[in-house]
């Protein structure tokens, strides 16, 4: 077992990683924490010996995307490092060629819900919440969530996730794709299930068929990242976002 300020690693058997986010209390996104997600994320996809990944968490809210009360006094500099973090964390997530299964059992709101999406196969509990409330607090999406929502949502979740901003339950996240196994028992156990069985796959043919299933997605954030897309001339927030996330604060 090895750990950062955010991240541990446990090593398990059949290679399989165990990825625990430990930013207490909510496991709130900072750039630091997508960076070291990052940076984790990329020594795995090149270990020979990894054959799967698991992203679990302890914590009763999987993750509650940005601390609002600390997002509405970023300057424009801090804008555009939450904006890197959040396109590059979750790319290097969607893109790692190794199989990931995400054990979920608590609420997974805004950028925290890229963690599901970006995994390749989603285990949840009972108590579990997926929402994106980016249009509730007025903020727009960065191209690498942006581009990872349009390739992992059908349509119609795409359209009541982006555009109410309200949660799902965990029955109707199942209902709409976005979940693929519910338990009553143990999330984590039933992942480290699911990882087990996607290691036993070969792992090349397995990069392979998830680089041409997401490889289209993949060049298009990458090509945006090159043209700039991590620093707008005008950062990330506009006039709306602060007032509409002291509203959300209460």
């Amino acid at each position: 077992m090895s750990a950062t300020n955010h991240l541990i690693r446990t090593n398990h058997d059949d290679g399989v990683i165990e990825i625990g986010l430990n930013r207490a209390p909510v496991n709130a996104l900072s750039p630091d924490f997508l960076f070291d997600f990052k940076d984790l994320l990329d020594e795995l996809s090149v270990d020979p010996e990894v054959r799967a990944i698991v992203l679990t968490s302890s914590f009763k809210v999987y993750s509650a995307g940005l601390d609002l009360k600390e997002a509405q006094e970023f300057n424009l500099d801090q804008q555009y490092a939450i904006v890197e973090g959040l396109n590059v964390g979750f790319l290097s997530l969607f893109a790692n060629p190794k199989p990931v299964v995400c054990s979920v059992d608590g609420a997974a709101i805004a950028g925290g819900l890229f963690f599901v999406l970006g995994s390749d196969v989603r285990v949840a509990g009972p108590r579990t919440k997926l929402g994106l409330a980016e249009v509730r607090v007025g903020a727009d999406f960065p191209i690498g969530p942006l581009e990872i929502a349009r390739a992992t949502l059908g349509p119609d979740a795409l359209r009541r996730l982006m555009l109410t901003g309200l949660p799902l339950d965990a029955v109707d996240a199942h209902r709409y794709g976005i979940l693929d196994i519910l338990t009553e028992d143990s999330s984590r156990d039933r992942a480290m299930v699911e990882a087990r069985a996607l290691a036993q796959l070969p792992p090349q043919t397995y990069a392979s068929i998830k680089q041409q299933i997401r490889g289209d997605t993949i060049q298009i954030i990458e090509q945006a990242i090159r043209d700039g897309a991590n620093r707008s001339d005008t950062g990330w927030f506009s006039d709306e976002t602060k007032p509409a996330m002291q509203r959300m604060i209460g």
